[in-house]
């Protein structure tokens, strides 16, 4: 999917832990199928699954970014009203792989990718349900810090028009221009809360029709509200996303900032996926089409 990706195997895996982990070194370790853009997953046994980062980088701080993923596993594990992974271990760079990584329990369920939970009012309420406790949990003064999507829709302009210009033919992209010109300036007053920060279909997991777990949590931190809206346009039809908007209590200005981010993000997947992972293009193209729909 990326310029460069490191090459992870199963042998590989297997080396790393025999050496590292040398408890676990009569489990079983398979590669798990995922549409995820940031880590290759493998399985260590039924309980653990470990998680390598795919592109290259400095292993300092690739470290850090570890650590803090954990520290916001374990915060996030707190306060969700349903499962999240807990982290277990971090690996170190080893032969045949130059960055750290890190090992989480394994979470039973389907993807929403592959659940049939795009018309579920229930679904949709259970999202609405882990939004309002995160949103819930004091912030202690804590403010949005980062460069990614969280903090200001305007300061994705250059994005978004990079995004636009590399998507003609595949999508109405003057129409788009003109929604993100409208939903760029839509007015915030309320401080930032916590929030996972990409509710993908791929990090929601379903059982019998609810949502039965979120995974990929190294994203969780403080940022707009308005972040967490994303199920409601990658994910949800109407009805469900009605509902969706009503157990949260979006006013008008909060729903058009989500669709902003939902907007920024997707233009970004459109193009850049549509050849190595068509699910998260895909994925992209349904959002951009229920943003038009629904603007």
């Amino acid at each position: 999917m990326h310029a460069g990706q490191l090459e992870i195997t199963v042998p590989l895996v297997e080396n790393l832990i025999r050496t590292q982990f040398p408890a676990w070194s009569d489990f079983k370790v398979r590669a798990v199928p995922s549409h995820g853009t940031v880590n290759a997953l493998f399985r260590i046994g039924d309980s653990f699954v470990a998680r390598f980062p795919l592109q290259p980088g400095d292993p300092v701080q690739v470290c850090r970014e570890l650590v803090d993923e954990v520290a916001a596993a374990r915060r996030l594990r707190a306060i969700s009203p349903y499962p999240t992974p807990e982290p277990i271990a971090l690996g170190e760079p080893g032969d045949g792989y130059p960055l750290p990584w890190s090992v989480y329990t394994w979470l039973d369920g389907t993807t929403a990718y592959d659940a049939d939970v795009a018309g579920s009012v229930g679904f949709a309420e259970d999202l609405a349900r882990f939004v309002l406790a995160l949103r819930a949990e004091p912030t202690e003064g804590r403010v949005f810090t980062g460069s990614w999507r969280g903090g200001v829709l305007t300061s994705h302009d250059e994005y978004v028009a990079d995004g636009l210009e590399r998507s003609r033919g595949m999508i109405d992209v003057d129409a788009l221009a003109k929604l993100w010109a409208a939903l760029r300036e839509s007015p915030r007053t309320e401080p930032d809360v916590w929030t996972h920060r990409d509710l993908m279909p791929g990090n929601l997991l379903a059982a019998d029709g609810r949502l039965a777990g979120i995974i990929d949590v190294g994203t969780f931190t403080v940022s707009d509200p308005a972040m967490d809206l994303q199920p409601a346009w990658n994910l949800l039809d109407p009805a469900p996303r009605e509902a969706f908007r009503t157990a949260l209590g979006s006013d008008d200005a909060e729903w058009a900032r989500g669709m902003g981010w939902s907007l920024a993000q997707a233009i970004g997947c459109l193009w850049y996926y549509v050849e190595t992972n068509p699910v998260m293009s895909q994925t992209a193209h349904r959002t951009l089409t229920a943003l038009l729909t629904a603007a």
